[in-house]
């Protein structure tokens, strides 16, 4: 689908990480874009850093209301067209941990955030996309994003891993069911990445994830998430799939 002049983004957890990364590449493009993260976030002195058609709307992604009004401040800047949904918690716990069972509210809290705030955002977005005037036979298309942990689920990681497991199996189920529409889904997998949740890690700590990959043996750059999301926008047949971005990295137990 091309960017039209007209043609706007919203981006969940777009103010840090792969998030961030997606707006600047989206409004270097020219696409207006609506940036969606928690009122803490660096959300407002990002969107000022760059172009007028860049906002910032405080969002909890499990809240209806608050993307709701996210998707109403895009239409306000254009034509609502690209939803890509970055925003998620890693909070680790293992089924049985030294203290007992993984504490229910602590793998709802994991699963409502990355699973129920990605559905939510989709299903808004398609709602306000399905209305449009076809761009290149496209009304619109949502990106999202799961994790390799999907696939290759650590030890600690049973909360994180069923909720991007799910975004798996939500991305064809979604398409299929919005493909007469003429809205696109498709996910992004990424792999061991430079994020702030890796931020705080020693760094030779990171050398040591980074030494883990094939090839390229290091980190992914959040900028090469953002180019692969560009290319889903641009290429029409990319619809109903999920792609690795792991440089061939098969994560083990631990």
């Amino acid at each position: 689908m091309h960017i039209t002049p007209d043609t706007v983004a919203i981006v969940t957890g777009g103010a840090s990480g792969l998030g961030e990364a997606t707006v600047r590449r989206l409004s270097a493009a020219g696409c207006g874009v609506v940036i969606l993260d928690l009122p803490s976030s660096p959300g407002e002195a990002l969107a000022a850093e760059l172009d007028e058609r860049v906002v910032f709307s405080p969002t909890d992604v499990r809240e209806e209301s608050q993307v709701q009004a996210a998707i109403d401040a895009a239409a306000r800047l254009g034509t609502l067209r690209i939803a890509v949904t970055c925003a998620g918690v890693a909070t680790p716990g293992r089924v049985l941990g030294k203290k007992g069972p993984l504490a229910l509210d602590a793998y709802r809290t994991v699963i409502d955030i990355n699973l129920v705030g990605t559905f939510n955002v989709l299903r808004l977005a398609a709602a306000a996309m399905a209305g449009n005037e076809p761009v290149d036979g496209d009304r619109g298309v949502v990106v999202m994003t799961a994790s390799i942990a999907a696939y290759d689920g650590q030890v600690g990681q049973a909360a994180y891993a069923s909720s991007k497991g799910a975004i798996v199996g939500l991305t064809l189920s979604a398409a299929r069911d919005l493909a007469d529409k003429g809205i696109r889904v498709m996910t992004v997998a990424p792999g061991t990445m430079e994020t702030p949740m890796m931020a705080g890690l020693p760094e030779e700590t990171k050398a040591s994830l980074g030494a883990m990959v094939p090839h390229p043996s290091r980190l992914g750059k959040p900028t090469e998430f953002a180019s692969l999301v560009a290319h889903i926008i641009d290429n029409p047949m990319l619809n109903g799939e999920v792609i690795r971005m792991d440089g061939a990295l098969r994560m083990p137990p631990r």
